[in-house]
């Protein structure tokens, strides 16, 4: 993995919100599509995204990673530990963006005084979070749009530092 010493990780604004959809879309469009089907992919990012609902993400302790060339990656913690969304734009795949968000994210979970942090991983994204030390609780099959997916309910207790 490479590593973006340009990477810049600050609280998500309001007027992030399209280019937030642009990570989310293209992420899953783009790298979720390996093991997902054609009609799963469009059911979790479709062509339609209401952008007010995403205005309203600059609410949630949501972060957004820079490079040079702009937004490259997003996440999110709920106050009880919860990873909900992590997305990586296509054009920052490999390059440590998704590391650096996680780092970010257990930092915060830390001094909010949160001991595990826990999220839902795509299968796309289980194999990143095993590596970064979660443990699989259970395999779930979730709906949305009309369509069932995989995924996996992952769990990681933060050691203090």
């Amino acid at each position: 993995m490479a590593s973006n010493s340009n990477l810049k990780i600050r609280d998500v604004r309001a007027d992030d919100a399209g280019a937030i959809i642009e990570i989310f879309r293209s992420s899953v469009r783009n790298i979720a599509r390996q093991d997902y089907t054609h009609e799963q992919v469009l059911a979790w990012a479709p062509d339609e995204i209401d952008i007010t609902g995403w205005e309203g993400y600059a609410t949630r302790r949501a972060f957004i990673a820079e490079d040079e060339k702009g937004p490259a990656g997003f996440a999110d913690l709920e106050d009880d530990g919860h990873v909900q969304m992590m997305y990586v734009h296509p054009r920052c795949q490999g390059k440590g963006v998704a590391s650096a968000l996680l780092s970010h994210l257990e930092s915060v979970a830390r001094s909010l005084g949160v001991q595990e942090i826990y999220t839902e991983a795509s299968i796309t994204a289980r194999l990143f979070f095993e590596r970064r030390g979660f443990q699989l609780v259970e395999q779930q099959l979730v709906s949305t749009r009309g369509q069932n997916f995989i995924n996996f309910r992952m769990k990681k207790q933060l050691l203090s530092t």
